[in-house]
């Protein structure tokens, strides 16, 4: 077997049955030899297939051929408990489902399971939200620069706290999206749904200021109806939004928050969102 400088995995495959050995040793062969991985993917991967195959033979499996959904899931569920991270999971299915399509290919397993197998999701952790004081401090610390570019970051700034809206949906609006007398944006979110969400004075002196000062020094053939502009006059962009965000935060005292940080806790959404 290649790669099996960890004790622990040495041990497990020499206690294997001799048709999972013979299996693991050709599986590593193929990975350093047909697929000239490196030492170190295929000591991971043979750590892993190892395992999996240790557990099969306690199910009283003989040969990888006995290796099926079942095993897998149930060989993932002991992981899991024994308290494996979601990324190790996936790592580890990701090797179990590439010795599954080696071994159907090789004849060892008559149907390739490991394609029916599910990748553990990733937890997503949401960003850390501001507080009131802090998105405040943002918002209002001193202007990042002169000229247009500083009157489209202010606005910028005060929507995002203002409206809780994503970046992305940020940079969708239209002139038209904006309702000033009632103070309202018109926002096309996930699954294009239509909501309109109000925004307070703040902002609205900010978007006056951008539109009657900011906006016509940058527009040109290439704006459109777009709202906010970039520095070539075309639609701003996400990155630019978020470096925004990034270098306004130290100007304010602050750690460098996520544009999603500026959204107030209420539209903050949950875990599901």
């Amino acid at each position: 077997m290649d790669g099996r400088s960890h004790p622990g995995t040495a041990a497990l495959h020499e206690g294997l049955p001799p048709r999972m050995r013979d299996a693991v040793d050709a599986f590593a062969a193929h990975l350093s030899g047909e697929r000239n991985r490196s030492v170190h993917t295929v000591r991971a991967y043979i750590t892993d297939v190892v395992s999996l195959l240790d557990h099969a033979a306690r199910m009283g499996g003989t040969g990888p051929s006995d290796v099926d959904l079942a095993v897998l899931r149930s060989w993932l569920a002991r992981l899991r408990t024994a308290g494996a991270a979601r990324s190790t999971l996936g790592r580890r299915g990701a090797a179990a489902r590439t010795f599954c399509t080696w071994a159907h290919r090789q004849g060892l397993l008559a149907v390739d399971v490991g394609q029916r197998l599910a990748s553990p999701r990733a937890r997503r952790e949401l960003p850390a939200v501001l507080r009131a004081d802090q998105a405040a401090a943002l918002v209002t610390g001193p202007p990042s620069g002169p000229g247009a570019a500083d009157l489209r970051d202010r606005a910028v700034l005060e929507l995002l706290y203002a409206t809780g809206i994503r970046v992305s949906e940020l940079c969708g609006l239209d002139l038209d999206d904006v309702d000033r007398g009632r103070r309202v944006v018109r926002v096309f979110g996930k699954g294009a749904k239509e909501r309109s969400v109000p925004y307070g004075l703040p902002a609205e002196q900010a978007l006056d200021r951008w539109l009657r000062h900011g906006r016509p020094a940058l527009e040109n053939a290439r704006s459109g109806r777009a709202l906010l502009l970039g520095a070539r006059g075309g639609r701003v962009q996400a990155t630019t939004v978020r470096r925004v965000v990034d270098r306004a935060a130290p100007q304010a005292g602050l750690a460098h928050p996520s544009p999603h940080g500026l959204r107030p806790p209420a539209a903050t959404p949950t875990q599901s969102d």
